[in-house]
């Protein structure tokens, strides 16, 4: 409970700062980046290869953006076991209340779940659907499924915007350990098979998927220096740690910060706006808050609370009209950047992970 909680602050106020700066058609882009989604929960205090981050994530979201809904123009139905099963009537509820046709929507929704638990021939079946929907009938799906058999998980991604055919390619990507050669109905490739399938079925196909991008993640849980671009990580904590890069850091912020929570933003700012490439190592962004367990080191709870009120109190003065701190909130991203093209600073990865055990006395 003490990290849910968190999460679901931490992870509403990174999409409203995204949806407030981009769009709620950007969050949907980036929620169905594998990469990035997996990115968003090591930053909110996730194991960053664990395949919990997908109920966490989504379950954090749904409750922290629910009161925030109308206001916003995103709305997240479904969820795990029996929370997936409401979809329908959580989307014909929604079409009735904003105007939707709720039962095209929520055929949308079934699709998607039958092509990714009925048609690809891999043993995982769906246990978890959200179905994320904007206030302009944009919308991302995110699912998951379990193999019973080795114990794996397996998330699909979706993103209408990119979805021309449902029977060719329209995944966005997948996530999970490659099982080999499997059946695939609906990879642009397969249009022979359809037709043989619907000559002898007279009906439509169960249908599959093709990932885009596949993001495969290690068995091992602990956090290793090849998981991660040091030269970023490095960026990063020159910025939190060299008294140069630090003092013009906190003038960008116009805060009074310690490096630990700095440190903390960098990451959580690149996450919120960094540009797609950007997320090819999402173990890097555990070390914004830790893993909860214990990878790469123990959730520092002081600066997890300190990140949720430095993006709680900006976005409460940018709707003020104060735009200063989410503005430059926004340029820190920037400058970190900046000073990893110019000074190509890299981490020693062994020296930062003993620093971090080392603060947690006085972070926790």
């Amino acid at each position: 409970m003490w990290l849910a909680t968190r999460m679901t602050k931490l992870g509403t106020a990174i999409t409203e700062a995204i949806v407030y700066d981009y769009g709620t058609s950007a969050f949907l882009s980036r929620l169905s980046d594998p990469y990035w989604f997996q990115a968003l929960g090591a930053v909110m205090g996730m194991d960053w290869h664990s395949s919990g981050i997908t109920t966490s994530v989504m379950g954090a979201l749904k409750r922290g953006l629910a009161p925030k809904a109308d206001e916003l123009g995103l709305y997240i139905c479904g969820g795990r076991g029996r929370f997936s099963r409401n979809t329908p009537t959580e989307l014909r509820q929604l079409g009735d209340r904003r105007g939707f046709d709720g039962e095209a929507l929520v055929r949308t929704s079934r699709l998607t779940a039958r092509i990714d638990n009925n048609a690809i021939a891999d043993g995982f079946q769906i246990y978890l659907h959200n179905f994320v929907l904007t206030v302009d009938g944009e919308w991302a799906v995110v699912q998951q499924g379990l193999n019973d058999r080795s114990g794996l998980a397996r998330r699909y991604h979706w993103h209408s915007a990119t979805v021309k055919d449902f029977v060719a390619d329209p995944h966005t990507g997948i996530v999970g350990e490659n099982q080999g050669t499997i059946m695939n109905l609906v990879d642009t490739q397969a249009r022979p098979a359809q037709k043989a399938l619907l000559e002898i079925a007279h009906e439509h196909p169960d249908k599959t998927l093709h990932a885009a991008r596949h993001l495969r993640l290690p068995a091992h849980h602990e956090v290793r220096a090849k998981n991660v671009d040091l030269k970023r990580l490095g960026a990063v904590l020159a910025v939190a740690y060299e008294r140069g890069l630090h003092d013009f850091a906190e003038l960008l912020l116009l805060e009074n910060l310690g490096p630990r929570t700095l440190q903390s933003l960098a990451l959580v700012a690149e996450v919120v706006h960094g540009a797609p490439s950007r997320f090819n190592d999402p173990a890097r962004f555990s070390f914004a808050h830790g893993g909860k367990d214990r990878h790469p080191f123990p959730v520092p709870l002081k600066t997890y609370d300190k990140s949720i009120n430095f993006l709680r109190t900006s976005l409460d003065a940018a709707k003020l009209g104060d735009r200063e701190k989410i503005d430059g909130f926004r340029r820190l991203e920037g400058f970190v950047r900046a000073v990893e093209t110019r000074l190509e600073p890299r981490a020693d990865f062994d020296a930062v992970i003993k620093h971090e055990h080392e603060l947690q006395k006085s972070l926790f």
